[in-house]
C-alpha cells in the first residue's frame, strides 16, 4: 500500500505562514512581558542620564515610563492583530513595515502628550516629537534585529537538532539480524507459515529503523514492534522466554520517539535472558504519575563479563541522546540494579501524538 505522507517540502507549505517569519508571537504574555521589562530598563537609563543632581529624575522617569509603556503595549497589539500579514513580505518588508506601525504609534502619542502637558497651549513641540520618532526608530530597527538573529539562530539550532536525530537514528540497526535469518531458514521446511511471519515481522522492524523522518510516534505503535521483535526471539528461544505486559490503557496515545523501547526490549535479551539457561521473564511496565510517563523494562540479571555491559551502555546512551534531543531535561532514562533484577526506567513528559490515526494507518501498510 502507498503510503499517503506527504514529501517534507509540501509538508513545509502546509505549515501556517507565521511559523517561518521572524518576529515572536506577541500576543504571548512572556512575549509581552520581557518587551515592558526591556523598556522599562530603558526609561531608568534615561532618567539616571538626565538627572543632573541625583542618581535618578522620578518625575522624568515617571511620564517617560508611562509613555513608553502605552505605546509598546500598543505598538505590540497592532503587531500581534497584523502578524499573519507582516508574514506574507520579505524580512526587509516586514521590517519597514513594523516600523512604519511604531513610528505611527509614537507620533500618536507625541501628539497626546505634546497637547497634554506643553506649557504654551497651542504650540507643538515638533523638535521634541521628532527626536521621540528618531529614538522609537533606532530601538524598534535593534530589536527586529535582536528577533532576526534569534530566530536565525532557532532555524540553525534545529536543524543542527534534525540532522543529529537523523544521524543517532541511524546508528539504529537491530543485531538480531543473523540469528533472525538463521531460524527463519530452520523454519522454512518444518514451519513455512511461522517463517513467513517471521519475515514479516522482520521487515516492519526494519521499515520502522529506516523510518528516521518521524520524529515521534505512538506509544502503542512502539509497543506493536517490540511485540513483533519478541515474536521473533520466542522462535528462537521458545520457552526460555516469558512476557509481561503492564501497559495503562490511557498510555496508548502517549508520544515517543520510534524505536526507544525496541532496543531495551532487545538488551533486556541479550544481556538478561539468553545468558541465563533456564531463561527468564521479560516485564514492560508503563503508567502514568502527574505529568509524566514511566516505563519499565525489566529483565533477570545474569552474571555476564564486561563487554556485555559495555554495549548495553551504549544503547542506553543513544537512546539518551535522542530523548533529550526531543524533549530536554524533562525526559530521563536510568538504570537499577535490586537482587537479580536489572530494570531500566523511562520517564517522558505526557504528550498525546496528535496524527494518531494517520500513523496507525502507515505503520500497518
Amino acid at each position: 500500500m502507498t503510503s499517503k505522507r506527504k514529501h517534507p517540502s509540501s509538508q513545509r507549505h502546509d505549515r501556517p505562514v507565521t511559523d517561518d517569519f521572524f518576529v515572536p508571537d506577541l500576543c504571548r504574555v512572556r512575549a509581552v512581558f520581557l518587551l515592558l521589562i526591556t523598556s522599562e530598563l530603558m526609561v531608568m537609563l534615561l532618567a539616571v542620564m538626565h538627572s543632573s543632581t541625583r542618581w535618578i529624575d522620578w518625575n522624568y522617569f515617571g511620564l517617560l515610563s508611562l509613555f513608553v509603556q502605552w505605546t509598546v503595549l500598543t505598538s505590540a497589539a497592532c503587531i500581534c492583530l497584523l502578524r499573519g500579514w507582516l508574514s506574507r513580505f520579505s524580512d526587509a518588508g516586514a521590517t519597514a513595515l513594523i516600523t512604519l506601525i511604531v513610528l505611527a504609534d509614537v507620533f500618536a502619542f507625541s501628539l497626546f502628550a505634546d497637547n497634554m502637558l506643553n506649557p504654551q497651549p497651542g504650540v507643538t513641540g515638533w523638535l521634541a516629537i521628532g527626536k521621540k520618532l528618531l529614538a522609537a526608530a533606532i530601538l524598534t530597527l535593534m530589536v527586529l534585529r535582536y528577533f532576526y538573529l534569534q530566530h536565525q539562530w532557532q532555524q540553525q539550532r534545529q536543524a543542527e537538532m534534525q540532522a543529529r536525530l537523523a544521524a543517532l537514528q541511524a546508528r539504529i540497526h537491530p543485531h538480531f539480524l543473523f540469528n533472525s535469518m538463521n531460524t527463519i531458514a530452520s523454519l522454512i521446511s518444518s514451519r513455512p507459515e511461522q517463517a513467513e511471519d517471521a519475515v514479516l515481522d522482520l521487515s516492519e522492524l526494519f521499515r520502522a529503523s529506516l523510518r528516521a523522518q518521524d520524529r515521534l510516534i505512538s506509544l502503542e505503535e512502539e509497543l506493536s514492534l517490540c511485540r513483533r521483535y519478541l515474536m521473533i526471539e520466542g522462535l528462537r528461544l521458545g520457552d526460555r522466554l516469558q512476557v509481561e505486559w503492564r501497559i495503562a490503557p490511557e498510555l496508548h496515545s502517549q508520544a515517543i520517539p520510534p524505536l526507544t523501547l525496541q532496543p531495551l526490549v532487545e538488551n533486556a535479551i541479550y544481556h538478561g535472558i539468553q545468558p541465563c539457561p533456564q531463561g527468564g521473564t521479560l516485564r514492560v511496565e508503563g503508567y502514568r504519575h502527574g505529568g509524566s510517563v514511566y516505563i519499565l523494562v525489566q529483565n533477570p540479571r545474569p552474571d555476564t563479563d564486561q563487554s556485555r555491559h559495555d554495549g548495553n551502555r551504549m544503547a542506553l546512551d543513544n537512546i539518551q541522546a535522542r530523548l533529550r534531543a526531543l524533549f530536554g531535561e524533562t525526559a530521563v532514562l536510568k538504570q537499577s540494579h535490586q537482587q537479580h533484577t536489572y530494570t531500566v526506567t523511562l520517564r517522558l513528559p505526557h504528550q498525546d501524538v496528535p496524527t494518531l490515526p494517520r500513523q496507525r494507518t502507515r505503520l500497518s501498510a
